[in-house]
């Protein structure tokens, strides 16, 4: 037993900020977490929109260990057929529209939107991709050239040439989409700057659009796919469909993963000129599609999404403040609206103090973050907005 875990944390770990907590975990179950100090945690925030079914379901951990027990990598993606993989892909094709039938399995989010940049440059012959102004896919080099923010790419440059931006919600900027755009990546709910969702039909205006020119629509759904918003996928509820959907964060409910669905057509072009288009090692790993395929067939065979949109009209009845200017997103993938960044991270760190974990949108800090296992029950949700009220009371 490591007695002491937090010292050891901030001298052998690398970290992403200088203000991380050092929490100490012991384990987590359902909504909780639970820390060496002996408290229960609410947990409001599922991992930034990972355990999509909460923490060591049971379905999820029994899926794990008979996949262990058979075998874990045999071989580098693409080469072998393997129970799990292959028929988390099916069922994959069997939920999604047209023409969505093949997917791709790789490591991370990040991941899939980079090789969803090569398909539509390798498929359309085209160099240029659009993504929308305060956009965020991701932190390696091709991803971060599609974010919005320059204060987050500043330091890192040069980044990759050829990409330009457009507005989220603009249909004036529609016609900068053109005959020589090889693709358009869009969130369909932008995360990072607020939840903030598509108005006006734009979802099918810009698909509309990028068809008219021969460019690809990337649909980023990383964090609001899998039954997050009461839809298996977000873009569900917009009436139209992609060319290429990027998913993973909740898709394996913990575990790490990611994957890009397109036509087979579209995606048999990276297997040639040349070969190897993409590659991964530990893409389709067996366990972890073990795990993502157990989430899946949870969500759908469940009443889980039915009851997704009262568990946020409870978030929109309970979270009434005067300190709440709003609450933008949609299900299960909230953010209240405070009056300052400085606030938001001071309202967070008393939630915690309190026994509930909130965190904040990466852009838009002045937003707590709100993104529950979608198992989260109405009682918990009591609990936890009670919490944020009394927070929002005392401060």
């Amino acid at each position: 037993m490591n007695t002491n875990l937090k010292r050891d944390f901030f001298k052998f770990q690398a970290k992403t900020t200088q203000f991380a907590s050092g929490f100490e975990v012991d384990y987590a179950k359902g909504s909780y977490i639970y820390g060496k100090d002996g408290k229960a945690y609410l947990d409001f925030a599922a991992g930034v929109s990972v355990n999509t079914l909460g923490h060591s379901h049971p379905r999820v951990n029994q899926a794990i260990i008979d996949q262990v027990n058979r075998h874990q990598h045999v071989m580098v993606y693409g080469e072998y057929a393997q129970d799990n993989p292959v028929q988390l892909c099916k069922r994959l094709a069997e939920v999604l529209p047209a023409p969505l039938d093949t997917t791709y399995l790789v490591n991370s989010g990040t991941e899939a939107i980079e090789a969803s940049m090569k398909l539509a440059k390798r498929y359309t012959g085209r160099e240029e991709i659009i993504a929308c102004k305060n956009a965020y896919h991701g932190n390696t080099h091709g991803s971060l050239s599609l974010g919005g923010r320059e204060e987050k790419k500043r330091a890192f440059r040069p980044l990759l040439p050829m990409i330009n931006f457009i507005e989220f919600n603009s249909e004036e900027d529609l016609n900068k989409i053109t005959s020589k755009t090889a693709g358009v990546v869009v969130e369909t709910i932008q995360g990072a700057s607020g939840f903030r969702l598509p108005q006006d039909n734009y979802l099918k205006k810009l698909k509309d659009r990028c068809e008219k020119v021969g460019a690809l629509l990337i649909l980023d759904e990383i964090q609001p796919g899998f039954g997050r918003t009461g839809k298996l996928f977000a873009f569900e509820h917009y009436d139209f469909a992609p060319d290429v959907l990027v998913i993973g964060k909740g898709m394996a409910s913990g575990m790490p993963i990611g994957a890009f669905v397109s036509s087979a057509e579209k995606m048999e072009s990276l297997s040639h000129s040349p070969t190897l288009g993409h590659i991964t090692t530990f893409g389709g790993n067996p366990v972890v599609a073990a795990a993502a395929l157990a989430t899946l067939d949870e969500l759908i065979e469940s009443d889980l999404m039915i009851q997704i949109d009262e568990k946020e009209k409870l978030f929109r009845k309970l979270l009434v403040h005067p300190k709440i200017k709003t609450v933008a997103g949609r299900g299960l993938m909230l953010a209240p609206e405070l009056e300052s960044p400085e606030y938001a991270l001071q309202v967070a760190k008393k939630c915690m103090e309190k026994g509930l974990i909130v965190f904040w949108l990466m852009y838009s800090i002045q937003n707590l973050r709100i993104t529950p296992p979608v198992t989260i029950s109405l009682d918990e949700i009591k609990q936890g907005c009670e919490i944020i009220l009394e927070v929002l009371n005392e401060n």
